[in-house]
């Protein structure tokens, strides 16, 4: 019969370790700073959506004369709103539409867009600039109502 050794140890060093650790954390560093772009990138590609569909929203309700009123869109630091009035601070709260915006995006521009019944055509046509950190993207309106970005 033969003689059998046990001698083999199996397992991982302390210097195995720590190079894995470091590998983690050098991918992990690089991927957390693309992943927050992504993220807000994404933000503004949604709040750029949200706004032209509200603005189609609040022409077509206008165009509609529903409620015996004109209809508009105000673009605020933290929100859209789709209102009932003739502007956004004499409007009627019970009718607002409002949609969340998110934080890391400011407004400039033509922020309420205010529409006339039966035609749908805007009060004052302009560009609305949604900006973030590192980006921006601009929404056109023009006089007859074609919202643009």
């Amino acid at each position: 019969m033969g003689f059998k050794s046990f001698n083999k140890i199996t397992g991982f060093t302390l210097l195995e370790m720590l190079l894995s650790i470091a590998v983690i954390a050098i991918i992990a560093g690089i991927g957390v700073p693309v992943y927050q772009s992504f993220q807000v990138r994404n933000d503004l590609d949604l709040a750029v959506n949200t706004v032209a569909q509200s603005l189609r929203r609040a022409q077509l309700l206008s165009q509609a004369v529903e409620g015996d009123m004109t209809w508009g869109v105000y673009v605020g630091n933290n929100k859209i709103t789709i209102f009932k009035g003739a502007s956004y601070f004499s409007r009627d709260i019970g009718f607002d539409e409002v949609f969340d915006l998110a934080k890391t995006i400011t407004p400039s521009g033509n922020q309420e867009i205010i529409f006339n019944k039966f035609t749908g055509w805007p009060q004052s046509s302009g560009t609305l600039i949604l900006t973030t950190i590192n980006d921006s993207k601009t929404i056109t309106i023009n006089a007859k109502g074609l919202v643009s970005y």
